[in-house]
């Protein structure tokens, strides 16, 4: 495993990362000796950095979190990166929700606290909930500050509330297919010395091969509805997927590696956090990392993805 720093801190986090949105009813894992076991699996593959959140499964993903640690013995081999959700953003609420994650997490205090999405729904001042989670770091129940689908002028605005801490990192869908966060986002990380998390590096299981224009999913989980998975769209990004198998059989990788190592070649801010519902699925997604794809490779998929348009006004 490749390791890197969280930001300006000099927190090491492993450049591949372990999501665990799958520790819900969306994705299916709701039964906790699977989530252990995928848990358990990270860290012998040398991933100490995990992400949860407090809407993934109510709750449950980080108890299942914090419950498996504490019964193998990692927390302390592991960053607890979470999230609290745009509706939970006044003061008071952000100290409660603080406060129920501790305890479901079994920790004295959370790692890295992201802000998972502005509160689009509700007239909440930005530095209201940002000074609440500096507060809570002099406080010592967090240690970190991150925002998660932030746009770059209200992370600007979100930066300029706080006194004395730094935001590290930004969360943001980012992979081979969908790179909008290129125009404006990675920049902005980049020249702020921030982390760029990728939250869907895979999107969603479309760049590891296992679907093609003749079997697409089902749609009977989260990818119901996703423009990547329209037919229309995946005969535009099959040839990106094709290039990816080439490339990975070159270096004896998985299609799902070469994906992944496309985000990590193509700057040292990003740190993909890909999810797993299988101790395998882990393992491959380790794989990923201690390895570069030749410029040539890189630039053969970054031509090929800019012509893969996802069109996503399908009516």
């Amino acid at each position: 495993m490749e390791y890197t720093f969280l930001g300006p801190t000099r927190e090491k986090i492993s450049r591949i990362g372990l999501g665990t949105w799958q520790f819900s009813d969306t994705w299916g894992v709701k039964s906790y000796e699977v989530a252990k076991g995928i848990i358990e699996e990270a860290h012998r593959h040398g991933i100490n950095l995990i992400d949860t959140a407090i809407v993934y499964g109510d709750g449950l993903s980080e108890e299942f979190i914090g419950r498996a640690l504490e019964e193998l013995g990692l927390r302390e081999e592991f960053l607890i990166a979470s999230k609290i959700p745009g509706q939970f953003l006044a003061w008071g609420d952000v100290i409660r929700a603080v406060e129920a994650s501790l305890r479901r997490l079994r920790v004295d205090a959370i790692d890295l606290m992201q802000v998972h999405w502005p509160p689009v729904w509700h007239n909440i001042p930005t530095c209201e909930y940002m000074r609440a989670l500096e507060r809570l770091v002099s406080l010592g129940k967090i240690r970190y500050i991150g925002l998660s689908n932030f746009p770059p002028v209200l992370a600007w605005e979100a930066q300029e509330c706080l006194a004395r801490e730094e935001i590290v990192s930004l969360q943001v869908r980012y992979n081979l297919l969908e790179r909008d966060a290129e125009k404006e986002l990675l920049p902005y990380a980049e020249e702020n010395n921030m982390t760029l998390l990728a939250w869907s590096p895979l999107a969603k299981g479309a760049l590891t091969g296992k679907y093609t224009p003749e079997n697409l999913p089902e749609f009977e989980d989260v990818r119901r509805g996703d423009p990547v998975f329209h037919p229309d769209n995946f005969k535009r990004i099959w040839p990106v997927v094709e290039e990816l198998r080439r490339i990975a059989e070159k270096h004896g990788k998985t299609t799902a590696q070469a994906a992944l190592n496309w985000l990590i070649t193509s700057s040292d801010a990003v740190v993909p956090i890909p999810g797993a519902k299988r101790r395998e699925q882990v393992a491959d997604n380790a794989g990923a990392a201690g390895w570069r794809m030749g410029f040539e490779e890189w630039a053969r998929l970054e031509e090929l993805s800019r012509r893969a348009e996802i069109v996503r006004v399908l009516w």
